[in-house]
């Protein structure tokens, strides 16, 4: 706890003086460039990996970047979800999975989450990506892989879930909002997105957010 006490103090001292002009703008409000749906794991940082400051995403967290689908249940998510479209008007919303994701590794080995009756029932909103994965990619038994490629299959499972939100499907049928599907690898610093023409997360490229929505049907994807 102390070193986030300490934290604070170094913040106030040597930071927030260089933006201060920043904060005290955001005052009047805010205009976010993306909703950024990622995992609550403490390894990832989406202002630090996008380089962003504050005011320029809605951040949004869950276990395994789980989106449950429209009316599954009476959570904070679909509010923040619908906010972001209606009231900010973002243009781009992220899922964004990440490498040696703990919540896909429970979904594939349900005896490590046992003892905890709140994520096993939470991860029922991912019962999707596990049936993807056990009925479609059998053969592939190496570890590390099949955790990958279930991270990649749970971002697109969980874009498909987020596209049953009333205010995400009308921004989308109109033209003014794009999902992208994205996966970290926190390891390295790479990012890999989805590209639909291909069926493959790629290196993320420079001009992705001009690119189309994933609005179509999702073909076979290998890990990467």
């Amino acid at each position: 706890m102390q070193k986030l006490v300490d934290g604070i103090h170094k913040f106030q001292r040597n930071y927030f003086s260089q933006d201060q002009k920043l904060f005290e703008t955001l005052v009047e409000g805010q205009h976010p460039l993306a909703l950024f749906i990622t995992c609550s794991d403490s390894r990832i940082n989406p202002n630090y990996m996008t380089q962003t400051k504050p005011g320029e995403l809605f951040i949004q967290r869950t276990a395994g970047n789980i989106v449950p689908a429209y009316g599954a249940v009476h959570g904070g998510e679909a509010a923040t979800i619908e906010y972001a479209v209606s009231a900010l008007k973002v243009k781009d919303i992220i899922v964004c999975g990440h490498s040696h994701c703990g919540a896909m590794s429970g979904l594939l080995n349900p005896e490590l989450i046992e003892k905890m009756p709140a994520v096993k029932s939470y991860l029922e909103h991912a019962e999707c990506t596990r049936r993807i994965v056990d009925e479609n990619y059998g053969h592939l038994t190496e570890p590390e892989k099949r955790l990958i490629l279930t991270v990649q299959e749970n971002v697109l499972v969980q874009i498909e879930n987020l596209k049953t939100h009333p205010s995400v499907a009308a921004a989308v049928s109109r033209g003014e909002l794009k999902l992208h599907g994205w996966v970290y690898k926190f390891e390295t610093g790479e990012v890999f997105n989805f590209n639909p023409d291909e069926g493959q997360f790629l290196p993320l490229e420079e001009d992705v957010l001009s690119e189309k929505a994933l609005d179509k049907a999702m073909p076979p994807i290998s890990p990467i």
